[in-house]
Order: C-alpha cells, then structure tokens, then sequence
C-alpha cells in the first residue's frame, strides 16, 4: 500500500513539472512563428476607387456606395494569402493617383485597411467624372507597377460622354476586373455645401444631361424637337434629362471592360467572387509563400490544458494534510 502511495505520489510530481514544461514549449514554439515554405501562384492588384459625387448615393442597405466599396474590399484583403500584393489609389476627374503601391497583405494589412478606410469623397480635386478617360489612365498606372487593375465605380460619366464615339484603347491590357457598385434602380444623388454639411440632393437644373455640343451632332438629332440643320444642329431634347439620378451602368461598363480583356463584376456579390473573377482574369505568378506552424502550437498548448482541466487532474492530485487526532 505504502508502495503504491509512493508511485501515485512519484507520478504526481512528474506530471506537475512535465505537464507545464510541455505546455511553456510549445508556447515558445507558436511565438516564434515557424512555418512550411510551400510555391503558390497568386496575382496581385492595383485597386482604383471612384470616389466622385454619385459615389456617395445610399443605394447599399443604407450604406454610401464608396462606403460598401471600402467595407467589401477590406475584408477581400484581409482574406487574400499571404505573399500577394495589392496597392490602392483613388478616381475623380479624368485620372487617378496612387496611394500605396502594391505591398505584401500581411505585412502591411494596416496600411492598407487604414489607408482604405481613410477614403472620403472631400479628397476629390474635381467634380466631374470621366470613367473612359479614368480606367485608360488606371490602366497604364497598373501596366506600369506590373499588376493587374480593380477598377471600383458606377459607371456614371459626368458630364456625359460625346456623341462621337471614343476611341479603342491602344496597348496590351494587364487583366484585372470592374467592380460595379450601386443598383439598377437611380437613386437621388446627395448634395453638400463648401464645408462639406449635406444640403439635400442634386436637382435637374444642377447637372449637364447631355455632351457639351461640340463636333459631330448625334444621329438622331434631324428627329429631335428645336432642330435645325444650320441654326440649332443638335436639337433640344438634350436641354432635360435625368442625370440627377444615379443607377449603376451595368451595360456601360461590361462594354469598357470587354474593349480592355477586363472582368465586370458588381461589388455586392461579396469578396469570394472577387478572388474568383480575379483568378479568372489577371495574371498569376509564382511565390514562396510559409505557411505559419504557430496556430497549431498553441491549439496543442491548449488542448492539454483544456484536457487537464477536463479530466479533472487525474495526474496532478495536490498533497494531502493529515489530519491531527
């Protein structure tokens, strides 16, 4: 009996020494963030967002449309894997201008989301929007960093584009996707005051509804009400108009991005189909990507102590007081 007292007593003292020398290395051993060093092909992006006036329409479960954008495309990169690259820049006007270039998501995931969070409408330098002229510059910019392009907007140009048509963009096309943000359905565009206040919404008598009439009248303009072929080529129908509104342009920008091998996609089918379209329509390369070791390091340092905990201390039984007669 006295024995069996002895090796109960001999394996007690074992375990409260072995059990938290197990547990403090395998600490130590998740702290120091070994990993596997595994090839992966991943793709990288430059991520252009618009950020003009129609962007700032609550058409988005309550939400502004650059607000979305900014949510949607923070949790896309903090899904991406580790060793891909994105870089942010911001649209207004007829260009973009780059914020961040493409840096590795995980080391530099605050930068980035707060550099993506940071985005506001006031940091426009001009009104107007001029989605062609836009994505061509957004798509040199990214030719030029060697990455595909995410074009983010609503397709809305302001003021409206010429009757003639634009000419095809010239140059080979990185790859990359348009992210179409809003609904179908116009919405009333906000308006705000120099310092910024909200002041209600843009009206029809704020806005251009038709091309400056410059060069060549439109097709149908011999039908138009006011026509004249010498003293008013145009006609008057382009005098009203509903630009005041703002829907998504779904037909509009699948049309720039088939010009430009691009991807469309709308942004409110979430980040999983981002990473999908994107695979589908940008470039890959090669990357050494280490998978951490630290999270199944202290899922083991927990699961003995849990286990310890469960069982009840079956192995670690604290000493007894005797008992004075």
């Amino acid at each position: 009996m006295d024995r069996f007292a002895g090796n109960a007593a001999g394996c007690s003292v074992s375990w409260r020494i072995i059990l938290p020398a197990i547990v403090t290395v395998l600490a130590m051993l998740a702290a120091l963030d070994l990993g596997i060093p595994r090839k992966q092909r991943l793709s990288d992006a430059l991520v252009v967002i618009d950020i003009t006036r129609s962007m700032n329409v609550r058409d988005m479960d309550g939400r502004s449309r650059l607000d979305f954008a900014r949510e949607t495309l923070r949790d896309w990169i903090a899904a991406r894997p580790c060793g891909s690259r994105i870089g942010l820049a911001l649209f207004t006007e007829r260009r973009s201008l780059t914020l961040l270039e493409p840096v590795e998501v995980c080391a530099d995931y605050s930068s980035l989301s707060g550099t993506l969070m940071g985005l506001d409408w006031r940091m426009a330098w001009e009104g107007d929007s001029m989605i062609q002229k836009g994505l061509d510059h957004a798509l040199n910019r990214a030719s030029g960093l060697g990455v595909p392009l995410i074009f983010v907007t609503d397709g809305q140009e302001a003021p409206p584009l010429p009757f003639a048509q634009e000419p095809r963009p010239t140059g080979d096309s990185p790859g990359g996707l348009i992210l179409g943000a809003g609904q179908d359905t116009p919405s009333q565009i906000p308006k705000f005051d120099d310092l910024g206040r909200e002041i209600g919404f843009y009206g029809p008598n704020d806005v251009q509804h038709a091309p400056a009439r410059i060069g060549a009248p439109p097709p149908d303009a011999s039908e138009r009400p006011g026509y004249h072929p010498r003293n008013n080529p145009y006609g008057e129908s382009d005098l009203d108009g509903d630009e005041h509104l703002s829907g998504l342009r779904v037909d509009y920008l699948q049309a720039l991005a088939s010009a430009r091998d691009l991807g469309f996609l709308r942004l409110d089918e979430g980040p999983a189909a981002i990473e999908r379209e994107l695979a589908a329509h940008a470039p890959t390369h090669p990357v050494t990507v280490t998978r951490s070791l630290a999270p199944v390091f202290a899922a083991a340092a927990l699961l003995l102590l849990l286990g310890h905990w469960i069982t009840g201390s079956r192995f670690i039984t604290p000493p007894r007081k005797e008992s004075r007669s």
